[in-house]
């Protein structure tokens, strides 16, 4: 089959599709709106126009190829035929384009879907438009995509579908974070405690107090999570951290940091210490208490840990002999090890 046969061909078996879909799209005026019907109609004939305009345009170069003596080679068929294609493909980009140009966001998802069988940018198109519901269901019923169909949800303020769809991905804070929109605090709290645990139970102390505080605004139980967090060695020093930090009276605070250093074993004073170096610096009232916890613990390591004596210059940032005694300390023992 030669070129101007193969056109030929290709342009009455498109007017016989023409033709059929022309009918379908009648009869579905029984079932559906008479606008939607138009609207549907409207994009057909659009595209059905270019693409006769594109076969019209190759069958007349092809006309003008024959006249000046060219011939084609054994794939000429192959070549027309992707040739053909791409030119339809790029004329439904350019349609898509133009109606989201237009603000016309609906009959450019219609294009991407229908004409160029990319359900994804049909998907966007649609959320770009703020045309969320619609996206969604693309997300959900095309690509399959519960995390995307959950976010549109979300963004059109259908919060029960969007929290079903989070419950069947496993994310609790979303699901905790729709039914606090929703006034919903109990079935809220459900969620953010099965999340704190989850955290707990993974050793996330910081995080699961975060939980309770931001969440659930529950402040004295994140606290006893850093506590414990603390106390058990899970991420210690972090906990310990947090624990300070959540405390904003000064006075309370020094009384906090004396007791929990009374508590502190052995193990666990080298972490407590650089906590107060932490706590030294953010707050002028608390250098007295936290220096002298330094000082006890550094006195106490020292036969071990000889290098803690380095630790002195934190704790004294405005005593410049500081570093010739630790220095004068170093030499001299090193002495007594040599001797």
């Amino acid at each position: 089959m030669n070129k101007q046969k193969f056109i030929d061909k290709f342009i009455r078996a498109f007017l016989i599709l023409v033709l059929l879909k022309v009918l379908g799209l009648v009869a579905q005026l029984f079932h559906q709106s008479f606008w939607s019907v138009l609207s549907t109609l409207g994009i057909f004939i659009a595209v059905a126009i270019i693409i006769f305009v594109v076969m019209i345009s190759l069958k007349d170069k092809e006309k003008n190829d024959q006249r000046s003596g060219r011939r084609g080679n054994s794939g000429g068929n192959f070549y027309l035929e992707n040739s053909l294609f791409d030119r339809i493909r790029s004329k439904y980009e350019e349609l898509a384009e133009k109606y989201i140009t237009e603000g016309d966001y609906k009959k450019a998802a219609k294009v991407y879907m229908n004409l160029l069988q990319d359900n994804y940018r049909a998907a966007k198109t649609l959320e770009n438009g703020e045309f969320y519901n619609e996206a969604a269901v693309i997300y959900l019923k095309r690509l399959h995509n519960k995390s995307d169909a959950a976010a549109c949800y979300e963004k059109a303020k259908q919060y029960r579908k969007a929290i079903d769809l989070y419950k069947e991905l496993d994310q609790k804070e979303k699901v905790g974070d729709l039914y606090k929109e929703m006034n919903d605090i109990k079935n809220a709290h459900v969620y953010y405690q099965m999340l704190a645990d989850d955290f707990v139970d993974n050793s996330q102390m910081v995080k699961a107090s975060l939980i309770y505080r931001k969440k659930m605004e529950m402040p004295d139980e994140a606290q006893k999570i850093l506590l414990t967090g603390w106390k058990e060695n899970k991420d210690a020093f972090n906990c310990l951290n947090n624990y300070f930090a959540n405390i904003f009276d000064s006075t309370k605070l020094e009384r906090e940091i004396q007791h929990l250093y009374e508590e502190t074993p052995a193990d666990k004073k080298l972490i407590y210490l650089e906590a107060m170096k932490y706590e030294f610096k953010k707050n002028s009232s608390l250098q007295t208490v936290t220096r002298n916890i330094a000082y006890e613990i550094i006195s106490e390591k020292v036969e071990t840990h000889s290098e803690i004596v380095n630790e002195l210059k934190y704790f004294n940032p405005d005593d410049s002999l500081i570093l010739k005694d630790i220095s004068r300390y170093k030499t001299g023992r090193n002495k007594m090890f040599r001797n």
